[in-house]
């Protein structure tokens, strides 16, 4: 593929309830994935971030489980303090994504709202649900949700990291053939 027919770079956002734990973790497999520190970025991902849906940790370090759970698999480097979506992000941001039903009807409310307010689609961000790039489709032709792990056991954070990965290694593949534009 020539430069001038490379797909343009992307920008992603990651999006749960309290921006502490599943889409910190998200993020952090994604950068791990597209900015190692022993390479150069990846060329389709222009920037990288996530929040919440709720204000209910602004400024909070992501959960301590969702850092132990990134430094068990090697990503050391990860840094958030946690914010809440704003309508800006639908200008900041071309792919929103969420990892559940609840956030995902929430953000597709405000998108349509923005749509409105602006008189139509140009320079708002997709909302998609994460787990659509390689998760289980559900009924209903759902993909998979990212559950929250907040309330329970460790191993939720495990799976959220499995998923995470899963997802983002979808995503990514699918930004390289072109499938998203």
């Amino acid at each position: 593929m020539s430069a001038s027919t490379s797909p343009k770079p992307v920008s992603v956002l990651f999006v749960c309830l309290g921006n502490i734990c599943r889409s910190t973790m998200a993020e952090g497999v994604f950068q791990s994935l597209t900015r190692p520190a022993d390479k150069p970025a990846h060329p389709l991902i222009a920037r990288i971030d996530s929040c919440g849906t709720g204000a209910y940790h602004i400024g909070d370090s992501p959960d301590s489980r969702t850092m132990a759970t990134l430094k068990a698999n090697g990503i050391t480097a990860y840094r958030h303090s946690a914010r809440a979506f704003e309508t800006r992000d639908f200008a900041d941001f071309d792919y929103i994504l969420a990892m559940d039903d609840a956030n995902l009807d929430n953000l597709k409310r405000l998108r349509a709202r923005q749509v409105e307010q602006q008189g139509g689609e140009e320079g708002v961000g997709r909302v998609m649900l994460f787990g659509e790039f390689g998760g289980k489709t559900r009924r209903g032709g759902k993909g998979e949700e990212v559950r929250d792990p907040y309330y329970g056991a460790d191993d939720g954070f495990v799976r959220a990291f499995e998923q995470s990965v899963k997802f983002s290694g979808a995503f990514l593949e699918m930004l390289k053939a072109g499938e998203l534009s």
